[in-house]
């Protein structure tokens, strides 16, 4: 065995021993999608480099069909991998073509079976387009996020550290394949083992970080989530509020606070259970979620009071957020509880005498409560709003 095939027959097992570290150290149940798709990705990469791998056949004959097999795996393996950085990172175009290409170069391998040649040309063009893809995934803007001293730029830098150098030694091989077919030189091979052994070796740590990141992103969101609702918690609404209350100031814009009850939610408690009344005002929030407006911002306030700050709001947009909620409401309640549901609602603007998000709020709930005397199932704004 040569050095060359030496360095080839050791990578399957480094990216299975890759995947054995991903899965001990992140876990299975518990990792999010990113990881999950990351640790998919280096077991096929392992599979796929061991049934392909030259040294695989000189001892025994493989068949060209495992082979084709091997290579449409390690081909899915990059697949996964891509995958995952788009959920780390920002989803790109291209999903349906990179989730198509394992079963179009397993099949175009599989057909040059006369010609081993073609075949590994074939695979190596393939394959590093989609290595340059990954690159480029690499490089493109992301979701900003920088917690806790962990920037995402030391993760892609790994990544495009393993990514280039692989690249560029896959396509010197295939061009040299396709220009100089009858040379027998060993230095292709050798430099895209070397390239390869590169690769797998920060692919691990490039994983990790990354995998890391997105945790960190996902707890921080969860320490300002309320659990039931998936809103912000109370804290997290009054701490945005600021920025909401000082761009309208700043900028002379009109800003709103709409304060939102669900109608008899003590009554749904004694007759249904918590259990389903908790399931109520989950509902309640996934539609407010979906009928305000984006860059608005919704939150649980207390109890079953669900706030939402309106930027840029003019004086029909109370309005037409409670008629699209109730309209939404209507449809999805007694589809998915079998009862009808109902808020109430009371809204007020940004005055000049407001000192925060307290003076605002504590006129809103007042609407609120005139909206509940008065019979329930409506809104009502504070008093004055035309002033």
């Amino acid at each position: 065995m040569t050095f060359t095939d030496a360095l080839f027959a050791l990578m399957p097992m480094q990216a299975l021993a890759a995947a054995l570290v991903l899965i001990t150290i992140i876990g299975w149940r518990n990792a999010n999608t990113g990881g999950r798709w990351a640790q998919a990705g280096m077991v096929a990469l392992g599979l796929g480099l061991a049934l392909s791998s030259p040294a695989l056949g000189q001892h025994v004959a493989v068949p060209h069909g495992v082979r084709s097999a091997g290579v449409g795996l390690t081909s899915l393996g990059l697949s996964a991998l891509w995958w995952a950085l788009g959920l780390w990172l920002t989803p790109r175009p291209g999903r349906w073509i990179m989730t198509a290409v394992p079963v179009g170069l397993t099949t175009g391998h599989a057909l040059l079976r006369a010609d081993p040649a073609a075949a590994q040309t074939l695979t190596d063009l393939v394959l590093g387009a989609q290595l340059l893809w990954l690159g480029v995934e690499l490089t493109m803007p992301g979701r900003p996020a920088v917690l806790q001293g962990l920037n995402s730029r030391r993760w892609r830098l790994l990544g495009l550290c393993a990514v280039l150098p692989l690249l560029a030694a896959m396509f010197y091989r295939a061009t040299h394949e396709l220009l100089g077919p009858g040379d027998a030189t060993p230095w292709p091979d050798l430099l895209l083992a070397l390239a390869g052994q590169l690769a797998l070796l920060l692919t691990l740590p490039m994983l990790l970080l990354a995998w890391r990141g997105q945790t960190e992103v996902e707890l921080a969101r969860l320490a300002q989530t309320d659990g039931l609702t998936g809103l912000a918690d109370r804290g997290a609404f009054t701490a945005r509020s600021v920025e909401f209350i000082s761009l309208a100031r700043r900028f002379d814009e009109p800003l709103a606070l709409i304060v939102l009850d669900l109608d008899d939610f003590t009554t749904l408690q004694a007759e249904h259970g918590a259990d389903f009344a908790d399931r109520a005002l989950a509902l309640f929030a996934a539609c407010v979620q979906t009928q305000m407006r984006l860059g608005d911002q919704a939150g649980r306030l207390a109890g079953e009071h669900v706030g939402v700050l309106m930027a840029r709001c003019l004086p029909q947009g109370p309005q037409a957020l409670d008629q699209r909620l109730r309209h939404a409401l209507a449809e999805r309640a007694p589809a998915e509880l079998g009862v009808n549901l109902s808020f109430s609602a009371g809204w007020a603007r940004l005055r000049p005498g407001d000192r925060g998000l307290p003076d605002l709020q504590r006129r809103a709930e007042t609407a609120l409560y005139e909206a509940q005397r008065a019979g329930k199932g409506q809104l009502m704004a504070e008093p004055g709003v035309a002033d």
